[in-house]
């Protein structure tokens, strides 16, 4: 007999667990933090750190959801933070970035206007097992490699699992720290004691109930469903349902709408 997946309390939570991971990365200073000594470049600002980005370009297609997504003035950044063992890691990154580019695309951008794109990979473990820290890939011509596509898109994975063969003292510190939970430098203590703070935060413990009552409700109801996806009167049954259990809970309304995807209007009606 199957059972739902169990979710942790919110005192349990880590800097790697999906959610947590996301509101601290919502932080400007730690997001920008992370992403300028993960890859070594200077960031002039943070436009907008969002969490757990919704990019559904057409109503019947398979949407995606990002952990964190972020950009300045000429770079955009998907970072996904993985605590279990990723497959297909590099078909999802495929997705990952033609979801990012329709977004800027529908925004009325040409395709000279993308701009350099980074979908980054934090694993807890190491998803290819060549037990390297970091992996790192690049469109390159085949017969010539000195041929550059230049189409600046950038996917990288680091593996947390092999931070002690990382030379770079920056990424050794961060790798350790998603590893071992163990802050050791003043930027990672920085991150631990945010971690600390959201859990004390009433929106961030809101949501984070919310959130999880949706993700139970879907995969009730996707069990319900036979599995089938593509069944949308069964997500939206599902959506409705965790409003209602919310609105018994005192959760606000506009934490509903934001973890349901329901409209206000909608969610007044119930």
């Amino acid at each position: 007999m199957e059972t739902m997946r169990t979710f942790k309390s919110v005192d349990q939570l880590v800097f790697t667990d999906d959610f947590m991971f996301g509101a601290v990365m919502r932080e400007p200073e730690i997001c920008q933090g992370v992403l300028e000594r993960l890859l070594q470049i200077k960031i002039d600002h943070i436009e907008y750190p969002e969490l757990q980005k919704v990019i559904s370009p057409f109503y019947m297609r398979k949407g995606v959801r990002l952990d964190v997504y972020v950009a300045n003035s000429d770079k955009v950044f998907d970072v996904e933070c993985q605590s279990y063992k990723v497959e297909n890691i590099g078909k999802r990154t495929r997705y990952y970035q033609s979801m990012i580019d329709i977004d800027s695309l529908m925004k009325g951008a040409d395709y000279s206007e993308l701009k350099e794109s980074f979908v980054i990979f934090i694993c807890t473990d190491d998803p290819f097992e060549k037990k390297l820290p970091v992996y790192t890939f690049e469109r390159k011509c085949k017969e010539n490699e000195s041929v550059d596509f230049e189409d600046q898109t950038h996917h990288i994975v680091f593996n947390a699992a092999a931070y002690a063969d990382e030379k770079n003292p920056e990424i050794k510190d961060i790798l350790s720290f998603v590893k071992n939970n163990k802050a050791e430098s003043d930027f990672t203590r920085g991150i631990a004691n945010m971690v600390q703070t959201k859990k004390f935060e009433q929106t961030f413990v809101n949501e984070y109930l919310a959130w999880n009552l949706h993700d139970q409700d879907v995969e009730r109801r996707g069990k319900l469903e036979g599995r089938k996806e593509g069944r949308l009167e069964g997500i939206q049954e599902a959506n409705t349902e965790t409003a209602k259990r919310l609105m018994a809970l005192g959760i606000p309304i506009d934490t509903i709408t934001q973890a349901t995807g329901l409209s206000l209007e909608f969610v007044k009606t119930l």
